[in-house]
């Protein structure tokens, strides 16, 4: 930045800001958000908004993931009760059969190209014949 260029006071409040809250620091070098990004935010919102706290943010994900945790534990628990052994099995059959299906229509396609390739003539090894003189 040059030396006789002034910044605008709200950019040296900003400024200000940043070093009373380094983890906004962290989270730029993380990636997870621009300057530009936490400038904007910081002038709409002032700085008594609750954004800025640095634990809110951990507490809020924590929370979240142990309700989606929960979540999907029921789930999982509520599916295994639905489902019958015999369902499995059956389901598990088809899918061998159909599994079985694939791999011979795969084998066929393979073993095709080879057995309908016509014979090819040698490639000579100097396709341009040169005399040495």
């Amino acid at each position: 930045m040059a030396q006789g260029r002034k910044l605008h006071p709200s950019v040296n409040k900003f400024k200000e800001f940043v070093a009373e809250n380094p983890h906004l620091i962290r989270d730029v070098r993380n990636g997870d958000t621009t300057w530009q990004q936490l400038y904007e935010e910081w002038y709409l919102l002032g700085e008594e908004d609750p954004r800025w706290d640095k634990n809110s943010g951990v507490k809020k994900e924590e929370v979240e993931d142990d309700s989606s945790k929960k979540d999907w534990m029921g789930q999982l628990a509520e599916l295994a009760k639905k489902v019958e052994p015999g369902q499995i099995q059956s389901h598990l059959y088809n899918l061998s059969q159909a599994l079985g299906a694939i791999q011979g229509l795969i084998g066929q396609f393979q073993q095709q190209p080879s057995q309908q390739a016509p014979p090819s003539e040698p490639i000579p090894q100097h396709p341009f014949p040169f005399r040495k003189d």
